[in-house]
């Protein structure tokens, strides 16, 4: 429940631990602003990609959950519209928790109940009849959810704006080589003047770097894109209905026009990031190279 106090600038809040002062404003609630209370480390949020891939989960769990019968058709669908509002990025301005936060993304994930929880029943004229925790929340945790987000984000980031840029890039590069193809100049080996080569062997070997680095991206990305999404809690799977994690991956996969699939082994998948250290590695890579050839081009400046 909440309750605006004297001033109008708050509103009072209230959950297991007491009351809590709200912004009158805010779409969050009581844990959220526990939260921005507890972490106050950097003054930055969480990435607005790792949220709008939070809102895209949500609805489409929202969604199958309707289908399975763990709520009401109706309350799916108003869940979902709202989720899909912060999936295409219309209430950034609703997570104010720091980056620095607990490390399961707890507090994140309740933002995100809290704020769609508010929308949806704004959606229906409700006074909290849909609840952040037994609907928004529904068939998942913080522990399989979080994670599952923060891979689709670096999945749909990397698929839809690193692989076309450097895909550009190569062509670019490419193309260069071939206009340049006669243009002979001076090799060097550590700074010195060595046998000819033309600018167009040059430019074809960046190309080439820059293509290898991309082919090396891409093929992480089947597994980055495995999600733990099902696991709930501990990795068991506990109070998620049989076929609810394939059936949201197969909807994300489809809106967002990436490769996701359903982790093999959700103990592992909830346990750690591998795969996203290894799409890392690959990326410091393509840092260093690309930091090479923009030496190597100041050079023979």
């Amino acid at each position: 429940m909440a309750a605006d106090d004297a001033q109008g600038e708050y509103r009072i809040e209230h959950d297991t631990m007491g009351e809590v002062r709200v912004p009158a404003a805010a779409r969050w609630g009581a844990q959220t602003q526990r939260a921005v209370e507890n972490f106050p480390v950097s003054g930055l949020t969480v990435d607005a990609g790792l949220i709008h891939a939070l809102g895209a989960i949500k609805s489409a769990a929202a969604e199958v959950n309707g289908d399975l019968g763990v709520m009401d058709a109706d309350v799916a669908v108003a869940i979902a519209a709202a989720a899909a509002e912060v999936a295409a990025g219309d209430h950034d301005d609703q997570f104010p928790i720091d980056v620095f936060q607990t490390g399961s993304g707890t507090s994140t994930n309740m933002n995100a109940n809290e704020v769609i929880t508010a929308l949806a029943n704004e959606r229906r004229g409700d006074d909290g009849q849909i609840h952040p925790n037994d609907h928004v929340n529904a068939s998942q945790s913080s522990n399989d959810v979080f994670p599952s987000a923060i891979h689709v984000a670096a999945a749909v980031a990397t698929t839809h704006d690193l692989l076309p840029a450097l895909d550009h890039l190569a062509a670019t590069l490419t193309a260069k080589a071939e206009e340049n193809a006669e243009v002979v100049k001076a090799g060097r080996t550590h700074l010195m003047d060595a046998t000819p080569v033309t600018l167009g062997q040059e430019l074809a070997g960046y190309a080439a770097q820059v293509a290898a680095a991309r082919d090396r991206i891409a093929a992480t990305l089947p597994r980055v894109g495995e999600l733990p999404l099902g696991g709930t809690a501990t990795g068991t799977g506990l109070n998620a209905p049989e076929g609810f994690a394939a059936a949201v991956i197969e909807r994300l996969a489809e809106r967002l026009d990436v490769t996701l699939t359903e982790a093999p082994d959700h103990f592992a998948a909830q346990g750690a990031r591998d795969q996203l250290v290894s799409l890392s590695g690959e990326l410091r890579a393509l840092a260093a190279g690309l930091l090479k050839i923009a030496n190597d081009v100041r050079w023979m400046a």
